[in-house]
């Protein structure tokens, strides 16, 4: 049989008052999603856990199966593995996003959303100047504002310590959204325990964070984005530490069927690696009649077609209620009309890795909507929207026990 598994990032959210009180999903006019719910079981996932406002790795980790109940290494390995960066145990390995502070306070997060590759790729080149006392350091710009970093020490570092960045703290190892109203100070790192490796860690970053802020501070690329009334990129924000490598089961061998994961951020890319899926790695993850493309040609027997699709959560962050609904009809008209047609003998899941309301402009642990395509549909359910999936037969479902629910459905 053929799986196809799709995963809308942040599509989930909360009715909004540009809206008529209604949600995105709920607002939009989606008649290719609308016709998969028509035959189909709905219902609701919790992707991590209740009251737990995830991050995309480990809601993505989650819905593919993988719980982690041992504790997760961190977003940082992830990423980096991602990007290509090499890692070992005890080296320590951060996202970074690339940031704007004014007077010791953090005005945007994402440096505007506007960074170049070009100008990321010389401001990573600038960072190459700063020298760490008893480390060195492997940092990496990625996509637009995002970045990584892995430092090495002398001796091994723990990622026992806290995030740099505020808008995000750890819990088990992985990184969970906090609510952020308005601008908060810089942070710096700190110890989470007494050990040598966590001091040493924190003191590392520590000393990074400061050197590398005087380089972005006289970097050309910032002096002419201030100039051209653009934000500078003059803070590295550090996030989700890792000290080594998970240990996990390669998908195949824990399902049966071959994954294919279409993948672009490094987030994605590392965890289609770490599970040893099939990558189809696509250049831009705004080009949906690409992905669309990639996805019917991958659909085989015996295979699941994972396709994880940007784009609503980053209205969701803007708080943009009207902008999200609209993003969600490009998808349904690109993406999900062009594969509607191939997936009429497949069996589709469609769902969300978290939620992200456009009245918080953060993840939240909100339930999302959940549907599989069966030939024992539920009669009740008609659209692919929160208040539907309420109603569904399915009910409310682990984020790690829904693939196992999508290949045993009838």
């Amino acid at each position: 049989m053929k799986f196809g598994y799709i995963l809308l990032d942040g599509c989930a959210d909360r009715p909004a008052p540009s809206l008529n009180f209604t949600t995105p999903l709920e607002a939009a006019n989606t008649p290719h999603l609308d016709a998969l719910a028509r035959r189909s079981k709905m219902g609701r996932v919790v992707t991590v856990g209740r009251g737990v406002a995830p991050e995309s790795d480990i809601a993505v980790f989650n819905m593919l199966g993988y719980a982690f109940p041992k504790g997760y290494p961190g977003r940082g390995v992830v990423e980096s593995v991602g990007a290509g960066v090499k890692f070992n145990d005890g080296d320590l390995a951060l996202r970074a996003n690339f940031a704007t502070t004014e007077k010791g306070y953090i005005t945007d997060r994402r440096a505007g959303r506007d960074l170049t590759k070009e100008e990321a790729l010389s401001l990573q080149e600038a960072l190459r100047e700063v020298k760490l006392e008893g480390g060195e350091f492997d940092f990496r710009s990625t996509v637009g504002y995002r970045a990584v970093l892995v430092i090495r020490g002398d001796r091994p570092l723990s990622a026992e310590i806290t995030n740099t960045d505020p808008a995000y703290v750890r819990t088990h190892g992985f990184g969970a959204a906090r609510t952020v109203k308005g601008p908060e100070k810089v942070q710096t790192c700190k110890p989470l325990d007494k050990t040598a490796g966590a001091r040493r860690a924190a003191g590392l970053i520590n000393e990074f964070l400061a050197r590398a802020t005087a380089v972005l501070d006289d970097s050309p690329v910032n002096a002419r984005r201030k100039k051209e009334g653009k934000k500078p990129a003059n803070l590295l924000l550090l996030r989700d530490a890792s000290d080594h490598l998970p240990s996990v089961v390669p998908f195949r061998e824990r399902y049966g069927v071959k994954g294919v994961a279409l993948v672009e951020m490094p987030a994605e890319v590392g965890i289609a690696r770490l599970l040893g899926m099939k990558e189809i790695l696509l250049k831009d993850h705004r080009d949906l009649a690409k992905k669309a493309e990639s996805f019917k040609r991958e659909l085989a027997d015996g295979a699941l077609v994972y396709a994880h699709i940007k784009g609503p959560d980053e209205f969701g962050h803007d708080g943009d209620a009207v902008g999200k609904k609209k993003n969600i009809e490009s998808i349904d008209k690109v993406f999900f009309g062009s594969i509607s047609e191939k997936v009429g003998d497949a069996r589709v899941a469609v769902s969300c890795d978290h939620a992200t309301p456009c009245v918080l402009k953060s993840h939240s642990s909100d339930p999302v909507p959940l549907l599989i395509t069966t030939s024992q549909r539920d009669t009740d359910c008609c659209r692919f929207t929160e208040g539907d999936a309420k109603h569904g037969s399915l009910g409310t479902l682990k984020g790690a026990d829904v693939l196992s629910r999508v290949f045993s459905t009838a």
